[in-house]
């Protein structure tokens, strides 16, 4: 029975940056936090802001999907030994479908004949049913954009970490939710551990700020920082997920998983601590406004970094909430001219390309890459393109097309005209390959958190039906 203390340090790992990530690393972590001894925790951040809407579409498709799709990959080598330790693990993981995916969970206990354990499901983040963005502000958008609510794929409040703390104090050692904070999946079990209370804001503020350091992953123990011969990091193929060490006076230690690659420095903690960071003295949070403008930051040895310093404000007044909506379509179209003149070749194919919309008075909005050649730093004319001189030595390129509609007929015949340069267009084109997609737009707004209700269930791992208490 874990009991809360004002002078044991708390650990919690990460085992996941983002949904896609990779699915081996969370063991590693586990095994770490078993060797410490301390009490500990492990987080999973599986929800980018179009997560969201790909699991609504994948519920409508199947009412028994919509979580994490590698959700049992993710879990599988760990739960055991997060059930015989009792190591708490809380995640977004349940996307737009939380109860499923505490039944899958529960169904993979059984599987793996452990003894039974809680799941908690924190949902109320849904809140389709009640749409009134006219009555809300914007947010972090383009307030021109009109959102016809009929097109709205997904909507979902960013919830903060008390529910989650309650859960962990109720004995739920599986903590499901949909959308929340990323910070609040390490500030809930700081909160359930420390028994800070939710008005102690330096303390709120601390345990945010681990959050945030762990949210993305390996990208505070060296990934997305290597660049070679200018900032080196070790055996990134082992990279090592990370592990915030913290005290109940919210001193922080940042490392990683024992026997793993990457890096823990000064310098991949401080990108971290940045990113994503609009004002410096007002990270806006359910929980607490963050002010990172008097943080230091300390190298503590190998792999190990302190931070300390984190002052925190009286949380906002609203809660921020996305709206994910249908935005038409994607068509795609690639090939590939290698050899002798390949260059020229390549511009030949775009021309066809421009010519061919044209001639089909297709209504698409398009861009033209040669990609490695033109691409990023050309503009959607492709006026880059057009100026380079065939005589460069490129030997290899390759043309992409990229056409958005709204009409999905458009888009698909656009993406096709690439199919077609196979015998159409230019000599030796190959490596073909044309996909369509649907566009998901994004929305964010502000409104008052008296609007949000949250509501907890329990599920047994070896009962069918939640509690909620």
């Amino acid at each position: 029975m874990h009991e809360t203390s004002h002078d044991t340090a708390f650990c919690i790992g990460c085992g996941a940056g983002f949904s896609g990530d990779r699915l081996d690393v969370a063991e590693p972590v586990v095994d770490t936090l078993i060797e410490r001894g301390l009490p500990a925790a492990i987080m999973f951040e599986t929800l980018a802001e179009r997560t969201l809407a790909l699991a609504q579409l994948a519920r409508q498709n199947n009412p028994d999907h919509g979580y994490e799709p590698k959700l049992r990959e993710l879990l599988e080598p760990i739960l055991g030994k997060c059930v015989r330790h009792g190591i708490p693990v809380i995640g977004n993981f349940g996307a737009a479908n939380p109860m499923a995916a505490a039944r899958m969970i529960a169904a993979l206990g059984r599987e793996l004949a452990l003894p039974p354990f809680q799941i908690a499901v924190l949902e109320g983040d849904d809140i389709r049913d009640r749409l009134t963005p006219e009555q809300w502000d914007i947010a972090e958008s383009d307030t021109s954009l009109q959102v016809d609510p009929a097109q709205v794929i997904a909507a979902n409040v960013y919830l903060g970490a008390a529910d989650i703390a309650t859960a962990l104090r109720h004995g739920a050692l599986i903590v499901v939710t949909g959308r929340v904070a990323d910070p609040a999946l390490a500030l809930g079990p700081l909160l359930w551990h420390f028994d800070w209370s939710l008005d102690d804001w330096q303390r709120l503020a601390a345990g945010t700020l681990a959050g945030h350091l762990l949210e993305c992953g390996s990208q505070v123990s060296g990934g997305y920082f290597a660049d070679p011969g200018f900032k080196e990091v070790p055996n990134m193929a082992n990279i090592g997920f990370p592990i915030a060490q913290v005290s109940h006076d919210g001193d922080i230690l940042i490392g990683k998983a024992s026997n793993t690659g990457g890096l823990v420095s000064e310098q991949t903690v401080k990108e971290q601590l940045l990113y994503e960071i609009h004002d410096p003295a007002a990270y806006l949070t359910p929980d607490v406004i963050l002010d990172i403008s008097n943080v230091t930051v300390t190298a503590a040895g190998p792999d190990q970094v302190r931070v300390s310093g984190a002052r925190g404000k009286p949380r906002p007044a609203r809660l921020k909430a996305t709206l994910s909506f249908s935005s038409g379509w994607l068509g795609e179209g690639e090939i590939s001219y290698a050899g002798p003149n390949a260059l020229a070749r390549a511009q030949l194919a775009a021309q066809i390309l421009r010519e061919r919309i044209a001639q089909r008075q297709l209504q698409v909005r398009y861009r033209i890459d040669l990609i490695g050649v033109a691409s990023v730093h050309d503009s959607d004319d492709g006026a880059l393109l057009a100026s380079l001189p065939p005589e460069l030595d490129h030997n290899d390129v390759r043309v992409r097309l990229a056409a958005v509609a709204e009409d999905k007929a458009q888009a698909e015949t656009a993406a096709r005209e690439v199919l077609a340069l196979y015998c159409d267009g230019p000599a030796g084109g190959g490596g073909v390959r044309w996909h369509l997609t649907q566009r998901i737009g994004t929305q964010s707004y502000l409104l008052p958190r008296e609007q949000i209700e949250t509501r907890l269930h329990y599920l047994n791992s070896h009962a069918n039906q939640p509690e909620v208490l």
